[in-house]
């Protein structure tokens, strides 16, 4: 059985992403919910191995504040009963989060919504300096969350995604969650709702999948970098059309592009995730190269990142892969990275 690799962001990549978007004007926040602490932990498997591997001790890196003073927001609230929703509003967002509102946000006019999920052991805040995305969010002018997860009895947090990953056992449910994460913005913000993305890395790859089949009225589009959906196709139902990006370096050792196992459970390989939502989508069944090349990984020379998609597909919906040849769990991304996978959210709104 293969031993579970802790799926964390280091310090030099986290280093690394802050340092080039430290320069942006500061972000503008909300803090919302009660204390984190009230939801129960939940036990952490071994699989034979000692438990002797931890990550190196990562703190969030902080950015000084620009000399630009960002426009003043109220705090987000978390009075269930003012919500018009698809689901159970008697759940709380109960872990805080900050909402990041572009300077270029006016109320009159209803503005996309992106959620980023971190990796197992990860945080928002580490998630969000290794992917760079608070700079692209006040260029494009969307708004942007970056929640946690909950926290684990060996002191990680995880979201409650697949079977495969990373609950273990967990009751946790992390789709309620994120839901009423989603619902607490659009009660203090315009938000267009035809244009409501998630994003994530690993652990949180897992979930933007898993919020895909939860919540397909609600979710347009979602973007996996070394994430994988259900092994098991009839655990998910999605309701409609959700357009899919996933992005997979081809020598992850951690999330393996041809598919395994953890604990036992099975996740597919990057290509059956991708067919399956192809399936689910109405695609056509064969994916085509499209002949273009990216260059996302920074430790890779050249252009090394091809792009498959999927032909037929209902009108506005697009499931593609993108095969980072050579690349490992956690590449050092380029600039590109976060541009061209905020690209592909914002051209997939519902329709």
């Amino acid at each position: 059985m293969r031993r579970l690799t802790v799926l964390f962001v280091t310090a030099a990549l986290v280093v690394a992403a802050c340092s080039s978007s430290s320069a942006t004007t500061a972000p503008t926040t909300a803090v919302s919910g009660a204390d984190p602490a009230t939801t129960q932990p939940t036990t952490h498997p071994t699989d034979g191995q000692p438990a002797t591997t931890e990550p190196v001790a990562t703190e969030p890196v902080t950015t000084e504040p620009a000399t630009t003073q960002p426009p003043t927001t109220e705090p987000v609230t978390t009075d269930p009963a003012t919500t018009e929703s698809s689901v159970d509003d008697t759940v709380p967002a109960d872990r805080p989060f900050e909402v990041y509102v572009p300077t270029t946000y006016d109320d009159a006019v209803p503005a996309p919504l992106v959620v980023l999920l971190h990796g197992y052991s990860a945080s928002g805040a580490i998630q969000d300096g290794y992917f760079g995305l608070q700079p692209v969010a006040e260029q494009r002018g969307f708004l942007y969350v970056h929640p946690d997860g909950t926290t684990n009895a060996v002191g990680k947090q995880f979201w409650n995604a697949t079977n495969a990953c990373c609950g273990f056992g967990s009751s946790v449910d992390d789709s309620a969650y994120l839901m009423a994460v989603i619902h607490q913005v659009e009660r203090d913000y315009n938000v267009d709702r035809k244009r409501i993305f998630l994003m994530g890395h690993s652990n949180g790859g897992f979930m933007s999948y898993r919020m895909a089949c939860d919540h397909a009225d609600t979710i347009a589009a979602i973007v996996s970098l070394a994430g994988a959906t259900f092994a098991q196709t009839e655990k998910c139902r999605p309701s409609e059309p959700v357009s899919v990006l996933q992005i997979h370096g081809s020598a992850d050792e951690t999330i393996h592009y041809d598919g395994g196992e953890i604990l036992s459970e099975a996740y597919p390989s990057a290509a059956a995730t991708v067919a399956t939502w192809a399936g689910y989508d109405r695609c056509g069944a064969e994916s085509v190269t499209s002949g273009e090349t990216l260059d996302i990984a920074a430790q890779i020379a050249g252009a090394e990142t091809s792009v498959e998609t999927f032909p037929r597909c209902p009108a506005g919906i697009d499931v593609e892969l993108w095969t980072v040849a050579g690349g490992p769990h956690v590449p050092a991304l380029t600039p590109t990275f976060a541009t061209a996978a905020i690209d592909f959210l914002l051209s997939h709104p519902k329709r």
